[in-house]
């Protein structure tokens, strides 16, 4: 098949599900959770709770250490990705370890 009726027949597959015609169909919902939005003295928190150094934790998150000064001193938000991951480091004391990011020697 082309790429071109691989198209037309993605197309044609869609209006037939719109209008209700296209039977033997599943169709999966998912629900996103919004996005946190850390800032300062939370990340500060996120970061002691660990006891890490603002360099360890830059290095861990992969972003350099004035980034999370910046971050602490509320002279800066972090981005989406960043969010989501503060979120993920503050429910789980363990990430670092669990995925190796880092070790405690």
């Amino acid at each position: 098949m082309s790429v071109y009726d691989s198209i037309i027949n993605g197309l044609n597959e869609a209006i037939e599900y719109e209008k209700g015609e296209l039977k033997n169909v599943t169709v999966n919902r998912v629900r996103i959770a919004s996005l946190p939005r850390f800032h300062g003295p939370e990340i500060k928190e996120i970061r002691e709770k660990h006891r890490l150094s603002q360099q360890v934790f830059a290095r861990a998150l992969g972003v350099s250490k004035k980034t999370v000064e910046a971050w602490e001193a509320d002279r800066n938000v972090p981005e989406g990705p960043a969010q989501r991951m503060l979120e993920l480091i503050d429910k789980d004391e363990n990430l670092f370890e669990k995925y190796a990011i880092l070790s405690r020697e």
